[in-house]
């Protein structure tokens, strides 16, 4: 078998790996957009390196658009496979790659306004809401630990990997040339002890790994810190400088953590008395998943709801679809917290919320994961003082706050412990994706010194032979 590394590959964003068997067959494993990669993004987004006719398989870790959210251009181009996936992932799927399509609908107006004064040819969104509808007649669901047959000599077992609602590591077993091999892609791999999901679940031993290293050179702060970080942002942002606090969060699994560590405190009473939105129609849509998923939960947070049933609602949490009341919010003159898509500031809401706040210095933007370093996100994370937002130039006079901890990517620590029901010894080969080459080269050290031996850092568009 030939694996090949068409996005994810010493960066974040794209994750696109695909698998050629002996006798041809083509799975690929994910479909996701790259994100936050400037003026080079269209273009990988709109060319995949690979023939989407090609493909006979796709098989889906989860449902975040940096791994699912090029799947409608996959299937606009001809991909008529199935894409094999979780049953949580298929929900959350429905919702946010319908959303993805009018995220770039819309985007695309803004971005068209300023070709079109430079002379410049208009471009078209990378699929259409008719597209994402085809994509979504192609999923089928598997549940955790089922082995499903994908073809003759090809089977797939979906694990929990605890990074999201319905995430899960890919273990493949296959047989080649009279030979069992197995593999496994970790996908994103979650968090120990969190807040509401289960823990990483262990897998079966590999011969190969594809393992995703994010936070490869990082420590998060412990669950405890970070509610304390939390309340002291509030409380200074909005009682003490009377300013809103603008916190840019994935719609799926981290506008949950946040919303329910709010819930906590004002359970406690020891949230201020200020309005909190949710600005942000797929985080809406993804709470009501998330609570229909409750077989994903941990036990913490299920003797939490025997408490309190509602852990995602409390008295002044608002949560907001319609775009004029997203409009409202602007102009708004109080203390308030809004919490908006994307994570990354790269698309949706959170962009009009960050322009028209970030030139205030009594507001805070707090980012509360991972961001590309070249997306909005990431130049605020780097403490940029000036940033372009929809070819406006601002200058950053907002707190910028940064707490990791909310990330759902474990750290090196939290990969390494998730990695230890391995053997190394007995894994011929570990690929590591899913991070920047830097943060890799540090995260392959630390590997080393547990056992792992035989790691490559796959370039774009580079193959193997296993």
């Amino acid at each position: 078998m030939q694996i090949q590394f068409f996005g994810a590959a010493r960066t974040v964003t794209g994750s696109k790996h695909l698998l050629t068997t002996v006798d041809g067959k083509k799975i690929l494993l994910d479909c996701g957009l790259f994100q936050g990669k400037g003026s080079e993004t269209d273009d990988l987004n709109r060319n995949f390196g690979f023939e989407p006719t090609s493909i006979d398989y796709l098989i889906l870790s989860h449902a975040h658009i940096d791994h699912s959210g090029n799947i409608p251009r996959l299937v606009k181009e001809g991909f008529s496979g199935k894409i094999i996936c979780t049953p949580a992932t298929n929900d959350l799927c429905k919702i946010m790659l319908l959303d993805s399509a009018h995220i770039q609908e819309n985007d695309i107006k803004y971005i068209n306004k300023r070709r079109i004064k430079r002379g410049e040819e208009a471009l078209k969104p990378l699929y259409s809401v008719s597209d994402v509808q085809k994509a979504l007649d192609l999923f089928e669901s598997v549940e955790y630990n089922q082995t499903y047959q994908v073809f003759d000599g090809f089977n797939v077992t979906f694990t929990d990997s605890g990074h999201i609602l319905g995430s899960a590591a890919v273990n493949i077993e296959f047989v080649e040339n009279d030979k069992i091999k197995k593999l496994c892609f970790t996908g994103d791999i979650g968090r120990y002890n969190g807040s509401i999901l289960k823990d990483p679940q262990p897998f079966t031993q590999a011969d190969y790994i594809i393992s995703e290293s994010t936070y490869g050179d990082r420590l998060h702060s412990d669950k405890a810190l970070s509610e304390k970080q939390l309340f002291d942002v509030v409380y200074h942002t909005c009682i003490t400088k009377k300013g809103k606090l603008i916190i840019p969060a994935f719609s799926v699994g981290r506008t949950q953590e946040i919303v329910f560590a709010l819930d906590a405190m004002e359970n406690k009473k020891m949230l201020p008395k200020i309005k909190v939105y949710v600005d942000s129609p797929l985080s809406v849509n993804a709470t009501n998943i998330m609570k229909a998923h409750p077989e994903c939960f941990n036990e913490d947070i299920l003797n939490y709801m025997k408490k309190d049933s509602n852990p995602f609602g409390f008295g002044n949490l608002i949560y907001i679809q319609d775009v004029q009341d997203s409009k409202m919010l602007n102009e708004l003159d109080e203390p308030c917290i809004i919490i908006s898509a994307s994570g990354m500031v790269e698309a949706g809401r959170i962009k009009h919320h960050v322009a028209n706040n970030i030139a205030n210095p009594n507001n805070t933007i707090l980012i509360v994961g991972y961001a590309e370093p070249n997306s909005l996100g990431g130049k605020l994370r780097n403490g940029d003082k000036h940033v372009r937002i929809f070819g406006e130039d601002y200058e950053v006079k907002a707190d910028i706050r940064i707490m990791d901890s909310y990330s759902a990517h474990g750290d090196y620590k939290e990969m390494i412990q998730y990695l230890s029901c391995q053997n190394a010894k007995e894994v011929k080969k570990l690929f590591l994706v899913h991070g920047e080459y830097e943060t890799q080269i540090a995260y392959k050290e630390k590997l080393e010194e547990v056992g792992f031996k035989k790691i490559e850092i796959p370039a774009q568009g580079s193959a193997f032979e296993i």
